[in-house]
């Protein structure tokens, strides 16, 4: 069987657009909370942002008529960029749609109005004039277009104004850009009464006064517009002796990047229209007509404000995890047993304890830490920062490539480096995306490190918000390996050989196969057969072949897979045993859990990577296998309620798209709620068996 075929493959652009009507479907949800709604439809938009930033503009860089090696469907660039205008033209009229026909009737419905300029009282007229005078008339900086003023180098993603207009006693038409400030508050809160709360947007409050900046001449029309860059950062790693400066350059040009999107106001003339177009080299193709307010990023701000809590679900508040309860210090915890956390059901506090112990710990002697991602306060680093202050020996490996977290990154990477630790910033031709801390600490019995292993980033904020696994672990396997990995970043040390760990580019691919192809065997055996993952994306071809292979031997494949998949399931013969899954919720599934039934002795890993060629060919990357019969069953048992959820899982259908599941006589299991619960209930079962041993009598 030809598994090269175009037809058995999804494009992985227009594969992520399916991910994000997943997430719109949640903002046109009317089961949904309406300020969770607002939050939902904003995400849609900014991952757009991205989306044509990083992927739109990487098929813009590429020849238009050649067809990359990577892409199975055999669509060239060209073509690609055709199919992805259509879809996302499509979506837009969608996100429009929701919002205006469905979201801000029913925040009228509540009380919470945004009325036009004209529509305002006295008092709110007089509170807008008084704002504009007082406050947005110094920041604004109107700009001329003319021989002498060429079309400004405009800031991406910023809002902009295009005016037209005419000297008042002649007939000669101008042209004017102003950009809406970006230092002060979009969305401005109006004095209103009877219950209501009102709102304007800043940008209609400029707009109201433009004649005030154009002395002397009248203002025949004014339109918004926003231009998207690429701003996806290139760089020759291996011309280069300062990937540090040369990270900081890149960052500053990321700004000036070329045009790849324009979206203005439904209401913009022709004429203005066929001036950007021009202007930017844009084609027809480029450019989004909206029917309302320009970048729906700023909505997440206005659905999380404090006066609109009941609109919002209830918050989640992660519990503690109870291994590490009832002991004095982690490390004795971590002595007795491995441990397994669930964020953010379960607390990232005992991560940041973790690193904070070891560094007031006289007896730690070293810390080794990978940082991908981290918080702008980032607590962890604090106290890396303070663990070299005390004399230990730290060492960072800080990843200056990490998309869009480039320039937090590299101000963590100077203050460590400050503060005394050995800071090295990635590796030539690699991204660095494992996530492994090692702390080594002197014993009664001599040496032990002890290691923690995630599949997401060491990043407090984001860890309640995304779902993760982090493993606590001391055995000397473990450790043997960790040190082995540090060591080849940091030095030259060409580790051949691991006793746990799979790492990427090395071995990692390799054991995927293995062990896809060993369901494959035993299916073919008669032996049972299953494979069971869950993970962010699917692109890597090899694999897919790999999965293809094992289900037509007859190998039961389930696929939780939060956004891109390139496979194709339900094709006849080919992928007809194999179900591909997605769930979005209130939290951000993150977490890659790998299963092997392995003839009945499952197999359980956890990665910080996805099956795609860039986490298997070009990232540092790690697996790690779960042993522990208990931890094994606890995976085993989120694999499985996930799997069963009917509220938020949507399955994969022939033509790409995807569907809710069918609830009619199915129990209700919305798997998020179903963890948090049990979070919950394990931290009572605790604190109830721990009051019943207070009171435990004496027998003697």
């Amino acid at each position: 069987m030809d598994l090269t075929n175009p037809n058995f493959y999804f494009n992985r652009e227009l594969s992520w657009l399916e991910f994000n009507e997943r997430v719109l479907e949640e903002a046109q949800d009317k089961s949904n909370l309406l300020m969770e709604r607002l939050k939902f439809l904003a995400i849609t938009a900014s991952n757009l942002d991205e989306f044509f930033m990083v992927r739109v503009s990487n098929l813009w860089e590429q020849e238009p008529s050649i067809v990359n090696e990577s892409e199975p469907t055999g669509l060239n660039p060209l073509q690609q960029l055709h199919l992805i205008s259509l879809k996302v033209h499509e979506m837009v009229n969608r996100q429009y749609s929701c919002l205006n026909r469905s979201i801000l009737p029913a925040l009228e419905r509540e009380g919470i109005l945004l009325p036009d300029y004209s529509e305002l009282d006295n008092s709110q007229r007089d509170m807008a004039e008084r704002y504009f005078r007082s406050t947005v008339y110094p920041i604004l900086t109107p700009m001329a277009i003319d021989s002498s003023r060429p079309f400004p180098l405009l800031n991406n993603r910023t809002i902009n104004i295009f005016i037209e207009l005419s000297e008042i006693n002649g007939d000669n038409i101008c042209k004017a850009v102003l950009q809406i400030p970006t230092v002060i508050s979009r969305i401005i809160s109006l004095p209103s009464g009877n219950g209501k709360r009102q709102f304007m947007m800043l940008e209609d409050i400029i707009t109201e006064h433009l004649d005030e900046l154009f002395e002397g001449y009248e203002v025949l029309g004014a339109s918004l517009f926003r231009i998207t860059r690429n701003s996806d950062l290139s760089i020759d790693e291996e011309d280069i002796d300062d990937l540090l400066g040369e990270m900081e350059k890149s960052i500053k040009r990321r700004r000036w990047g070329a045009p790849v999107r324009l979206e203005i106001e439904k209401s913009m003339n022709r004429a203005s229209r066929e001036f950007l177009e021009q202007t930017l080299e844009l084609d027809t193709e480029d450019i989004y007509e909206l029917s309302g307010s320009l970048d729906l990023t700023v909505w997440t701000a206005f659905a999380g404000l404090p006066e609109f809590e009941t609109l919002r679900n209830a918050s989640l508040q992660p519990q503690p995890c109870i291994d590490f309860l009832g002991h004095e210090s982690l490390f004795e915890a971590i002595r007795e047993r491995d441990i397994l956390v669930h964020h953010p059901y379960e607390s990232f506090d005992c991560v940041v304890n973790f690193v904070r112990e070891a560094a007031a710990d006289p007896n730690v002697l070293a810390i080794k830490q990978t940082l991908y991602r981290v918080s702008g306060d980032s607590p962890i680093v604090n106290a890396l920062m303070q663990a070299a202050e005390n004399g230990k020996q730290v060492t960072v490996l800080v990843e200056l490539k990490a998309r869009f977290d480039e320039e937090n990154n590299i101000i963590w990477a100077k203050k460590l480096e400050k503060s005394g630790c050995h800071v090295v910033y990635g590796l030539t031709g690699l991204k660095i995306h494992c996530k492994i801390c090692l702390i080594v600490r002197r014993e009664d019995d001599g040496i032990r490190r002890y290691i923690h292993l995630g599949t997401g980033n060491y990043n407090d904020t984001t860890a309640k918000i995304y779902t993760d696994l982090g493993y606590f672990t001391c055995k000397e396997t473990f450790g043997s390996d960790v040190s082995k990995l540090f060591n080849a970043l940091t030095g030259y040390s060409a580790t051949s050989s691991w006793n746990k760990l799979a790492v990427a580019p090395f071995t990692l691919r390799e054991m995927f196969e293995h062990y896809i192809e060993q369901e494959t065997k035993n299916a073919y055996e008669g032996k049972g057969a299953c494979i069971l993952a869950k993970l962010n994306s699917l692109v890597d071809v090899g694999i897919i072949q790999a999965l293809y292979r094992a289900s037509m031997a007859g190998v039961r494949i389930r696929l939780i897979i939060r956004g891109i998949c390139c496979l194709r399931s339900g094709i006849e013969g080919i992928s007809d045993n194999i179900t591909v899954m997605s769930i979005v919720d209130r939290f951000l599934e993150h977490s890659r859990i790998y299963y092997f039934e392995n003839g009945g002795n499952p197999k359980l890993f956890l990665s910080s990577a996805d099956w795609m060629p860039r986490n298997l060919n070009r990232r540092v990357e790690a697996a790690f296998p779960i042993e522990q019969q208990e931890l094994k069953e606890q995976l085993i048992e989120i694999l499985e309620t996930s799997m069963s959820d009917t509220v938020k899982l949507r399955i994969q259908q022939p033509d790409g798209s995807y569907e809710k599941v069918d609830r009619r006589g199915k129990e209700h299991v919305q798997s998020q709620l179903r963890f948090y619960g049990q979070a919950v209930e394990r931290v009572h079962e605790y604190r109830n068996e721990l009051k019943d041993k207070i009171f435990e009598p004496i027998l003697l």
